[in-house]
């Protein structure tokens, strides 16, 4: 599906097969000069067919197109090696463009179940669950050379002058795309209308959520009309969305406080324990990914409750307990 949002401005609707995300926005800044894409969906037949199909019938020249890249989550950035020509520029953020050229599978594989083990993640399927990860399955086989952006550069895109934003919370080196004429956001995973990003942590010296809250406190103030998101619809009131996303994770803070009331829990049986928006009947049916993901993002709340002094952790043999301070 393509929409058109502003003049030269459209939005391809990327499938997302097997995931719960359903798909993912690109958009399409068009030029006659150098037209730029943002984001790309993961390197999947499915994907690369909508985003072919759309640029067929924008009538979009791919050896004078240009990519920016919002994060480095394989649903923004898997496909871009492979849709890129040789003379397109991949504009992209300093800390996750080194992150990426020095990813190593092995390396990638061993942090992730060494902290599921300290969230408390169930040994039986772990290993054989990361090697699932999208991150690893989705993303390109290698990676391009960058053009490095950082907060406050301007790039230029036919009647379009935005100004990249640094939003870390959801990723280490999230940027956002700001308009001020006609008053738009590319807010990539940023702020999202009808779904709440997800905050995840997987170090435990990173108060992800923090980062996370002190960035929708960075951008609250752009005079914003219509925000064009990374997932599902466009939307227009922006403040409102963010004060809309701080109660979310307040009422998630909440959440945890009380569950640690009644007794010291890792982050797994933490989870175990929330509310969430999953189509299943109990955790015992969730994916395992799904499992992944809310036991990340639990473990972003309990590492932002003990930032602030609320809860106490304990390191028994590698895994974290928490308790009420």
């Amino acid at each position: 599906m393509i929409e058109t949002v502003l003049p030269n401005v459209f939005r391809i609707e990327v499938p997302l097969p097997r995931n719960p995300l359903r798909n993912i926005n690109a958009y399409v800044v068009r030029s006659g000069e150098r037209t730029l894409v943002v984001d790309t969906g993961m390197n999947q037949p499915a994907c690369q067919n909508a985003l072919e199909a759309g640029f067929k019938e924008l009538d979009i020249d791919r050896a004078r197109t240009d990519f920016f890249i919002t994060h480095f989550h394989a649903d923004h950035l898997g496909l871009v090696t492979a849709l890129a020509s040789e003379g397109s520029r991949v504009y992209f953020n300093a800390p996750e463009a080194q992150w990426v050229h020095t990813f190593n599978v092995e390396t990638f594989l061993a942090r992730l179940i060494k902290f599921g083990r300290a969230c408390g993640f169930p040994e039986e399927g772990l290993t054989d669950a990361m090697k699932q990860h999208p991150g690893i399955r989705n993303s390109p086989p290698k990676y391009p050379e960058f053009t490095i952006l950082r907060d406050g550069d301007v790039l230029n895109a036919g009647d379009y002058q935005f100004r990249c934003v640094h939003t870390p919370g959801h990723s280490p080196g999230h940027l956002c795309l700001y308009e001020t004429n006609h008053r738009i956001l590319i807010s990539g995973d940023h702020v999202l209308g009808d779904i709440t990003p997800n905050i995840s942590t997987t170090a435990d010296d990173t108060d992800t959520l923090g980062t996370y809250l002190a960035s929708l406190d960075k951008v609250y103030g752009l005079d914003v009309a219509l925000v064009l998101p990374g997932h599902r619809r466009t939307f227009t009131d922006f403040q409102g969305r963010i004060r809309e996303l701080k109660d979310h994770h307040q009422e998630r803070e909440d959440e945890v406080v009380k569950i640690l009331q009644e007794g010291a829990r890792t982050a797994y049986e933490t989870a175990t324990r929330m509310t969430w928006d999953f189509a299943a009947p109990s955790w015992d049916h969730f994916p395992m990914m799904q499992k992944w993901f809310a036991v990340g993002e639990a473990g972003a709340h309990l590492r932002h409750l003990e930032a602030k002094g609320n809860v106490n952790k304990t390191v028994r043999e590698g895994t974290f307990t928490y308790t009420i301070s």
